[in-house]
C-alpha cells in the first residue's frame, strides 16, 4: 500500500512537500515514481527514482523546481515542490515498480509498468 500526503493549496512561487509512505512491502526493493493528472488531461510522470537513488529523472517542466528524495529507513519517498506554477495543479500519485523501470526517462514514464499505486493527493496552485 502507498499513501500520499502533503497536498493542499500553495501559492505560485511557494513550496510544498509531498510524502509517499509505503506499507505492506519493503521500499528498498522498489523504484518509485510520482505521477500527476490534471482535469481533462492524461496522467503524466513527474519524476522517478531507482532503488539506490543513483538514477533520477524529471519531466522537463519541473526540472530545477522539483526534487525527488527517498528515505528507505522511513519507507517514505518525498517530492519537494519549489516555485510551483498554476500548471502544476493536479492530483499527484506515487507508484512503485521494478528497479529496471528507471533505466531511461522513456521507461520510467510508463504508468503500466508500475505494480502499486497510491490514492493520490490534490495539489492546487493558486494566488
Amino acid at each position: 500500500q502507498l499513501v500520499e500526503s502533503g497536498g493542499g493549496l500553495v501559492q505560485p512561487g511557494g513550496s510544498l512537500r509531498l510524502s509517499c509512505v509505503v506499507s505492506g512491502f519493503i521500499l528498498d526493493y522498489y523504484a518509485i515514481a510520482w505521477f500527476r493528472q490534471a482535469p481533462g488531461k492524461e496522467r503524466e510522470a513527474v519524476s522517478c527514482i531507482n532503488i539506490s537513488g543513483g538514477r533520477i529523472y524529471y519531466e522537463d517542466s519541473v526540472k530545477g523546481r522539483f526534487t525527488i528524495q527517498r528515505d528507505n529507513a522511513k519507507n517514505t519517498v518525498y517530492l519537494h515542490m519549489n516555485s510551483p506554477e498554476h500548471e502544476d495543479t493536479a492530483v499527484y500519485y506515487c507508484a512503485a515498480g521494478r528497479d529496471d523501470i528507471v533505466t531511461h526517462s522513456s521507461t520510467c514514464e510508463r504508468a503500466y509498468e508500475y505494480d502499486y499505486w497510491g490514492q493520490g493527493t490534490q495539489v492546487t496552485v493558486t494566488a
